[in-house]
């Protein structure tokens, strides 16, 4: 039984074909990156790729296990509203969920929203709001003057009120170009993330194709002779309906009427995408403040040890974050307090634990100090008396 090449290649028609490579190869095409809004790089990259999934993870749940301490004046309150608010925003969140929430949108948006709940004008509970959904309306004078939260067709407008605490806060990271929404981190990874996710797209349509590399059919009839446009159009429709595709993966092609397989081998260099993935992954990782170690990326020799890729990222990302959610919820809640402070617990932290015995060791050695000026070079109070 004659194959299908041999069937479109039976009848001669009017040459036409000028060309004898049948598979026409493709040429390099300029890139396609993720649209520039924040939604779609989320998709992209929280939900499709696993470093940058993984990195917001470590960050959120580094950030959201640091335990909080509320000081008026130099004495520690332990049982200060804010504190119990933070512990149990609302009936749905713990601290835990509510800040993983809060600065995993800060990570993927460069904002982050927290309504407050009044009762009798005290600040009662909070909730974490998605930045997809509030959009903010400036005033005259181009600072925001009120936020709109939308869901379903219905809108929630709340306005600045100027006094007191405001129904919204709002935390933003730093943007050179808008004074009113922040950039985020997961926008500044863009390329990276386009750049593994397409890496990891090649792979798997390799993968699905037998992990084979293409090749052409070449027409070798007889002298002077041609493929018409016809003939062209229905071989190559044969070709991707009956040998492409996992299904067909190593199915043996029946080549006759002057037909000849050449495969177009790739050079090592060409497919070693693994270093190009491993490459992309650790911009990714750089972005959002996580040494590669800490994620088992291949190749990264910055730290010597796992022990000091982690400080670094505790010392270099997780405290200045807490940091800023600190100053942030006490600028925004403190016309309804008395003064306070925030802080918190270092010797609760343990990958600082190694560098708090250093330094209560060098401190404990400064002979030249008594031990109430001892206890509060590390941060405690006198003897007998509350930490500061």
């Amino acid at each position: 039984m004659p194959s299908f090449f041999s069937r479109l290649l039976g009848a001669r028609a009017p040459e036409r074909k000028s060309s004898r490579a049948m598979l026409s190869l493709q040429s390099m095409a300029a890139p396609q990156w993720t649209a520039r809004n924040n939604v779609a790089l989320t998709r992209a990259g929280y939900e499709r790729n696993a470093v940058c999934y993984r990195a917001v993870r470590m960050v959120a749940e580094g950030a959201a296990s640091v335990p909080w301490l509320a000081y008026e004046g130099r004495a520690e309150t332990p049982e200060h509203p804010l504190l119990r608010l933070i512990e149990r925003p609302n009936p749905s969140d713990t601290s835990v969920s509510f800040l993983e929430a809060l600065i995993s949108n800060l990570l993927l948006y460069g904002d982050a929203y927290v309504e407050g709940a009044f009762v009798d004008g005290l600040l009662r509970e909070a909730y974490c709001l998605r930045p997809d959904r509030m959009s903010v309306v400036a005033g005259r004078n181009g600072w925001p003057s009120a936020y709109v939260y939308s869901v379903a067709g219905d809108s929630v407008r709340y306005d600045i009120q100027g006094r007191g605490i405001e129904p919204i806060l709002h935390i933003r990271l730093f943007n050179p170009l808008d004074d009113i929404y922040g950039f985020a981190p997961l926008a500044a990874a863009q390329t990276a993330v386009d750049t593994h996710n397409a890496a990891s797209f090649w792979n798997k349509a390799l993968l699905d194709n037998s992990a084979r590399p293409s090749g052409a059919l070449v027409y070798a009839g007889p002298e002077g002779g041609h493929l018409t446009d016809e003939q062209f159009e229905r071989l190559k429709q044969e070709l991707e309906e009956n040998f492409s595709g996992a299904f067909n993966a190593g199915r043996p092609l029946l080549l006759e009427g002057g037909l000849d397989w050449k495969a177009l081998s790739l050079s090592p260099k060409d497919m070693d995408f693994s270093e190009t993935k491993a490459s992309a992954a650790r911009e990714i990782a750089l972005a959002f403040g996580v040494p590669p170690l800490l994620i088992g990326l291949p190749g990264d020799n910055t730290f010597r040890n796992y022990e000091e890729a982690n400080r670094a990222f505790w010392r270099q990302t997780i405290i200045p974050l807490v940091r800023r959610l600190q100053k942030a919820f006490h600028a925004w809640a403190q016309p309804g307090f008395a003064p306070f402070r925030f802080d918190y617990d270092a010797d609760r932290i343990d990958a600082l634990a190694q560098e708090r015995a250093l330094e209560w060791s060098r401190i404990g050695g400064a002979a030249f100090l008594t031990v109430d000026e001892q206890r509060e070079a590390a941060g405690y109070g006198p003897m007998g008396k509350p930490a500061k």
